[in-house]
């Protein structure tokens, strides 16, 4: 019997030996990391940091895996579903909260260093955290834009606001009619996603949407200052004239043909569209950056910064997260905002010196990055389909006039919360 035990003892380490038990003769650890990097100097530092990594980390190596805005939700969830999600996660902030709620994300409160967690705001930490979990770390932002026809506004002898003065939501509107005629537009509002451009601009007017109880429960209140930014570009498409309601339903890209031509003044955009204006304008345009409009509530817009998660299924979450820690180290958070054109969230990064030139507005940007705050439908369950089904087609409609001001609030909120209710039972 004794001979017995140790002869199973011994096909038993030799079973663990061959099928990978996680000793030292495996062989090194492979995490996936799936990055949604789609411009060309973003994707290049992105693979350059994983092949850093890889060099100096023989036991740990990175798979690089391409993954795509266009899709990563509906991708992520079959991965998840299916148990083949990647080790590390590129996505954005205001696309975590099912995910989270649904067990899919790992919590990394005990995972990141301190190093990290101090460097970043937390009002930037605000975004990725659901209920007493932190499900992402943010590492860029962008804030929303105006970029200007240099020539155009100082033709015009409109006052040129700053991050110190800037213009008002009335005054804005003022001005957009001022320089509109002639088949020419003061302001082009591209709004394929009327939504999260509506309600992260909204902050500034005092508007929230959202608003939860005691009890976590969230509902929907349209709200006076809720109905500022709606409002005003309404009446710039259909009272006043200043916008062209043809581009309602375009994409930032799409405005910039007719911007380069001329045909509007200014077209509110995230920040790093910059990029493709150095790229794309021709030679002599002269371009800049205008911070967006304020209200009561100052500079304040909403942001969902990209985010950097780890997924709940992964059996290497510490070396998931020395990868994450590694690419986001200050010089690292620097070369990924240049390689996007957005802004770090961490402090140190954000204080480097390439983020505050004149050249292509680098400086403007900056200045707006403490005025950032999580959007307002951050961790609200049910977003996403309340977005799709309720409040993309009500904003689509009233934007282009048919339905009125008093039937986008019945449908936001009578419609909206019956879609968020079935997230709260």
């Amino acid at each position: 019997m004794r001979v017995r035990i140790v002869a199973v003892l011994a096909l038993a380490l030799l079973l663990a030996g061959c099928t990978g038990g996680g000793g030292p003769d495996d062989g090194p650890i492979t995490l996936r990391f799936q990055s949604l990097a789609w411009q060309e100097e973003s994707v290049e530092a992105n693979k350059e940091l994983v092949r850093e990594w890889n060099a100096s980390h023989p036991d740990v190596k990175v798979e690089y895996v391409q993954g795509s805005w266009d899709s990563v939700h509906d991708q992520l969830l079959t991965s998840f579903e299916g148990g083949e999600a990647p080790d590390v996660i590129h996505d954005a902030s205001d696309d975590l909260a099912d995910f989270a709620y649904g067990g899919y994300l790992a919590d990394l409160t005990g995972l990141l260093p301190e190093r990290l967690r101090s460097d970043i705001p937390q009002r930037s930490w605000e975004t990725a955290t659901f209920g007493d979990g932190v499900y992402g770390v943010p590492f860029l932002q962008e804030p929303r834009v105006l970029i200007a026809n240099a020539t155009w506004l100082k033709e015009s002898g409109v006052r040129i606001p700053t991050p110190e003065r800037p213009w008002s939501w009335a005054e804005f509107r003022e001005i957009t009619g001022r320089l509109s005629g002639d088949g020419r537009y003061g302001v082009a509002w591209p709004l394929k996603d009327p939504v999260s451009a509506t309600l992260n601009l909204s902050l500034s007017a005092g508007g929230q949407l959202f608003h939860r109880d005691a009890d976590g429960k969230v509902t929907v209140r349209f709200e006076a200052g809720d109905e500022v930014v709606p409002r005003t570009i309404h009446d710039q498409v259909g009272v006043d004239g200043s916008a062209p309601g043809s581009l309602l339903g375009s994409g930032g890209s799409d405005t910039l043909p007719g911007f380069f031509a001329g045909r509007y003044a200014m077209v509110p955009l995230g920040f790093s569209y910059r990029q493709q204006i150095v790229q794309q304008a021709p030679k002599g345009f002269d371009w800049q950056v205008l911070p967006a409009p304020a209200g009561p509530d100052g500079l304040t817009q909403g942001v969902s910064p990209q985010t950097l998660s780890i997924a709940q299924d992964s059996p290497h979450k510490k070396e998931a997260a020395a990868f994450i820690d590694f690419l986001l180290r200050p010089p690292n958070m620097v070369r990924l905002a240049l390689g996007d054109w957005m802004l770090p969230t961490g402090s140190r990064a954000l204080a480097d010196p390439a983020l505050h030139t004149t050249k292509d507005d680098w400086a403007i940007g900056t200045a707006l990055a403490a005025h950032l705050r999580p959007a307002p439908a951050q961790s609200v369950r049910g977003y996403p389909e309340w977005k799709d089904k309720v409040a993309t087609p009500a904003f689509q409609e009233y934007y282009s006039g048919a339905i009125g001001l008093g039937e986008l609030r019945e449908r936001l909120e009578e419609d909206g919360n019956l879609v968020l209710a079935r997230y709260q039972r």
